[in-house]
């Protein structure tokens, strides 16, 4: 079968026939798109976290597909692939049973982009941010994906006011397009701290955080007493100082969030409300399906954070 391959640690996959996973007490699927994520190239630069899977291997740790029963495909599902059998490829392992029905409403594209940055903008601010409606929320990082999803589902769970930073002018557009009343510009960073304030109208309770850095420690700087700083990436650099009167002295919670430490089931409820808003016409992500062929060429796009969601389909021909 057609799979894109890590062949050496911090290079793009190249396209080479291999063999089918072993499905021997395991589930396959029929890869229909397969979401290309940010932490699938920082798998792949060997260097992540959870360590390096063996070379070589076949990445995408989710996807789109039918499952497939005695070689007939049967219901279309979104799925965690089982490394190293990823979901860059005509056919994936299903990690565990993990996999969620998906209705014919909701586009295999959509479907693909909701898993990871969807799960983590939901729960970054229903479990870990909690918020409560009316409330002020900044999202940073709002051109991405994740927080152009953070932004719709802070207008769905009912936030008083909405302000989105990114860097990107035609982002910051959209994200008003989505649900955001207020915008902020994280390129120039003097100032940021008040720009913050002044955008969030005086009160800033909750910040979803995907970027880190100087953008993550003024908005740390802007938020309000008793405020609650969801951390979940660096896009904008891994350290970052904080003075400690910043946060004891506004009896602030700094909270982190993951996808990976969390239960299956934890985020599989997450992703039903996502889908259901999707279904239901209140959510939507930009998404670019590509064909498997241009893996190469996708790897190195989402390298540069192209603002919408990269989806490879072995179904799709060039």
């Amino acid at each position: 079968m057609r799979a894109a391959v890590i062949e050496r640690y911090g290079e793009p996959p190249v396209l080479r026939e291999v063999a089918e996973p072993n499905a021997e007490g395991s589930t396959l699927v029929e890869v229909i798109a397969a979401a290309l994520n940010p932490a699938d190239l920082s798998i792949a630069s060997g260097k992540f976290y959870t360590g390096p899977p063996p070379l070589p291997y076949v990445p995408g740790g989710e996807g789109v597909g039918r499952l497939l029963q005695n070689g007939t495909a049967g219901p279309r599902v979104f799925f965690r692939a089982a490394m190293p059998n990823g979901s860059l490829a005509e056919r994936a392992m299903v990690s565990g049973g993990q996999t969620v029905a998906l209705p014919d409403s909701v586009p295999d594209g959509m479907a693909a982009a909701l898993g990871t940055p969807g799960i983590a903008a939901y729960l970054g601010l229903t479990r870990r941010a909690q918020l409560k409606a009316g409330e002020t929320v900044l999202i940073l990082a709002a051109s991405g994906v994740l927080g152009g999803i953070a932004v719709q589902v802070a207008r769905l769970l009912g936030a008083g006011r909405i302000v989105a930073g990114a860097r990107d002018e035609h982002a910051l557009a959209r994200s008003r397009e989505l649900g955001a009343d207020a915008t902020v510009d994280l390129k120039n960073t003097e100032g940021l701290t008040e720009r913050i304030r002044d955008a969030s109208g005086g009160q800033l309770h909750v910040v979803i955080d995907p970027v880190w850095g100087v953008p993550g420690v003024a908005a740390l700087e802007a938020i309000s007493p008793f405020g609650r700083f969801i951390q979940l990436g660096q896009a904008a650099g891994p350290e970052a100082v904080v003075k400690s009167a910043i946060v004891r002295g506004r009896y602030l919670s700094v909270l982190g969030h993951s996808n990976f430490v969390l239960p299956w089931e934890d985020q599989a409820a997450a992703y039903r409300a996502l889908i259901d808003y999707a279904a239901a016409g209140n959510l939507t992500v930009e998404v670019e399906v590509l064909p498997l062929e241009a893996a190469p060429e996708a790897w190195k796009r989402q390298a540069g954070s192209p603002h919408r969601k990269l989806a490879l389909s072995p179904q799709t021909r060039s």
